[in-house]
């Protein structure tokens, strides 16, 4: 049996809880984002919900994009030397992800936890920018997903 690695998790909101995923949710996505990529060290990281406003004033001031995006990653930047358990944030856009949700079919619970298992590999280094890592990081995504009972994100 693998240990589930120790998750500390600071969720931020400044939206209307209704329509958003509990924090135990959170946290077990986190946790299982953790143990799929086979990180044995505490982890922490925090998750920020946001509406469309400042997702899209975050996208356009970090990633020079103007459009709200659904989820934004920022890996933490440790001096040399420091070893804390801290790996970033993520900034979650509820409303980008409701209508994506949506416009896929698939359930609103669903798609935030992809997203925040997409966003936490991200905080641990996986990327998506070549054809190899792309497929590696989506089987990686499509693990960690089934092991929690949620279909395959990628499938048409």
């Amino acid at each position: 049996m693998t240990e589930t690695p120790i998750v500390h998790l600071s969720l931020a909101s400044g939206l209307p809880r209704r329509g958003l995923p509990q924090r135990a949710s959170f946290e077990r996505w986190v946790a299982a984002a953790v143990a799929g990529a086979r990180r044995r060290r505490a982890t922490e990281l925090s998750i920020r919900l946001v509406g469309v406003d400042e997702g899209r004033l975050l996208n356009l001031q970090y990633r020079g994009r103007d459009y709200a995006t659904n989820v934004l990653s920022f890996p933490a930047e440790l001096p040399p030397g420091v070893r804390l358990p801290l790996i970033g944030d993520l900034i979650v856009c509820a409303p980008v992800v409701a209508r994506e949700a949506a416009e896929q079919g698939k359930a609103a619970r669903d798609h935030y936890a992809h997203l925040t298992v997409h966003g936490v590999l991200h905080l641990l280094g996986y990327d998506h920018e070549r054809d190899a890592d792309a497929e590696r990081m989506e089987a990686l995504e499509t693990r960690v997903l089934a092991g929690l009972g949620i279909a395959d994100p990628y499938r048409a």
